[in-house]
């Protein structure tokens, strides 16, 4: 199976203030899911990193030390606009020196996303807050991607454009 090409517009769409979902499951198929606070997605679209708390992707963490899996969701909350790439190279890292700029941007970008929906910004804040020193990067190559947005194209995989 050959790796996925996400589009510009794909790609703009994940760097955008959109919510980050996280998962993954043991070897006996137990899930688990941590919400990301950014993300960093290289220009071709090949290699994705989520950020996420150290401490509340514990789990997930290890389910990728010992399997490599990871599926990414990302949702935009005023349409439910979502993507979702999955991999089985996905592996734990620290941050590079410009990503604390992008989950700053980041939170910015999702406050201002579901403030326009009726959230209050010290909540959105509240529940994306994280100390840079306690933020993880969890890095992968998409070799899946799907729309999962709802309704009759949930499940197929992502074209270019979509």
């Amino acid at each position: 199976m050959s790796a996925p090409t996400l589009d510009p517009g794909q790609i703009a769409f994940m760097r955008s203030g959109v919510s980050i979902s996280v998962a993954s499951c043991d070897r006996n198929g137990m899930p688990q899911l941590v919400r990301a606070i950014g993300c960093r997605v290289s220009d071709d679209g090949r290699r994705v990193t989520v950020f996420v708390p150290e401490k509340k992707s514990q789990a997930v963490q290890r389910d990728i030390f010992a399997t490599g899996a990871i599926a990414v969701a990302f949702t935009q909350p005023s349409t439910h606009r979502t993507m979702q790439l999955k991999s089985r190279d996905a592996r734990v890292s620290a941050l590079q020196p410009d990503d604390v700029q992008l989950v700053e941007a980041y939170r910015d970008a999702f406050v201002a996303e579901v403030g326009a929906i009726g959230f209050r910004e010290a909540m959105v804040r509240t529940l994306l807050s994280c100390l840079p020193e306690e933020l993880v990067a969890l890095s992968f190559c998409p070799s899946e991607a799907y729309s999962q947005t709802p309704g009759p194209n949930a499940g197929k995989k992502l074209e270019a454009g979509e």
